[in-house]
C-alpha cells in the first residue's frame, strides 16, 4: 500500500498498548499509511520513547497492568505534551470523561478499527496545524479583565497571571468567547471545540465547563459561562479584540 499523499512523512506517531498484536498491527497500518511510527508496551518504555524523539501524536491505551493509561497522563506535562489519542473499552464513560479533563485531545472505543483510528488522528492533527496556521491573524480577546491569546494559547487572569488550560479547555473557552452573549448547544460546542467529525460526547461539555467556571471564578466576579436550562451554555461578557 502506498503511502497518502497528503501525510507529512515526518509526522510521528508512538502507540502505547501492552498487547504487542494489537501494537503491531496498529504501527503497520499507520505505516502503510506514510507516518513514522513508534511502540511502547507500559509507561515507563513510553517516557523512555518521549524522551528519544519528538511526538506530533501518541495513542494512548487506558487499561494496561501496573500503570493505566489515565495515570501515565496524569504525569505528564501539559505544556510540552504532544496529543493524545486514549482508547477506553466501549461502556467505561468515565475514562473518557477523566481522559479529556487530563488533557487528551480525542478518545476512542476500543476495540477499534485501524481506519477509524487512522481518521481520529489525521482529525487531531488538522485542528493542532489550523491553529497554527491562523493564529498570527487572531487578536487576543480580553473580557472582564481576563484576556484569551489564540497565538500563544494562553488564558491570562486580571492579575496578570497564566492560568494553565488542557487543549481541549483551551478550544472551548475559545469557542465561547468569540461568540459571546449567544447561547451555544453542547453539539455546537462539541462541533466548534472539537471538530465536525468527533463522536458526540455531551458530558466532556459539562465536565470542561464546570473545570472552566472554577478557573474562571474570583471573589466578587460576574458568572462568565452560564447555564440556559435545556439548552446550553452562554458566555455572559462583553468581548473586545486587540
Amino acid at each position: 500500500m502506498q503511502p497518502a499523499l497528503s501525510v507529512d512523512l515526518e509526522t510521528r506517531l508512538l502507540i502505547v498498548d501492552d498487547d504487542p498484536g494489537i501494537r503491531d498491527l496498529t504501527a503497520s497500518f499507520l505505516t502503510d499509511h506514510g507516518y513514522i511510527v513508534d511502540v511502547a508496551a507500559n509507561g515507563p518504555a513510553m517516557r523512555a520513547a518521549l524522551t528519544r524523539a519528538q511526538y506530533d501524536l501518541v495513542v494512548l491505551d487506558v487499561m494496561m497492568p501496573g500503570e493505566d493509561g489515565l495515570t501515565i497522563l496524569r504525569s505528564l506535562d501539559r505544556a510540552t505534551m504532544p496529543a493524545i489519542i486514549i482508547m477506553s473499552v466501549i461502556g467505561e464513560e468515565i475514562d473518557r470523561i477523566i481522559g479529556l479533563e487530563l488533557g487528551a485531545d480525542d478518545y476512542i472505543a476500543k476495540p477499534a478499527s485501524p481506519r477509524e483510528l487512522l481518521a481520529r488522528i489525521r482529525s487531531v492533527l488538522r485542528r493542532g496545524r489550523g491553529v497554527a496556521a491562523v493564529a498570527p491573524a487572531r487578536p487576543s480577546l480580553r473580557f472582564a479583565g481576563w484576556r484569551l491569546d489564540p497565538v500563544a494559547r494562553e488564558l491570562i487572569d486580571p492579575e496578570e497571571t497564566v492560568i494553565n488550560l488542557s487543549d481541549g479547555e483551551f478550544r472551548l473557552l475559545l469557542a465561547l468567547v468569540e461568540r459571546p452573549r449567544r447561547t451555544l448547544t453542547r453539539d455546537q460546542l462539541l462541533d466548534l471545540s472539537r471538530g465536525e467529525n468527533t463522536e458526540h460526547f455531551d458530558r466532556a461539555i459539562d465536565v470542561q465547563v464546570s473545570r472552566l467556571r472554577r478557573k474562571l471564578s474570583r471573589s466578587g466576579g460576574e458568572e462568565l459561562i452560564r447555564t440556559i436550562r435545556n439548552e446550553g451554555y452562554l458566555f455572559t461578557a462583553d468581548v473586545t479584540r486587540g
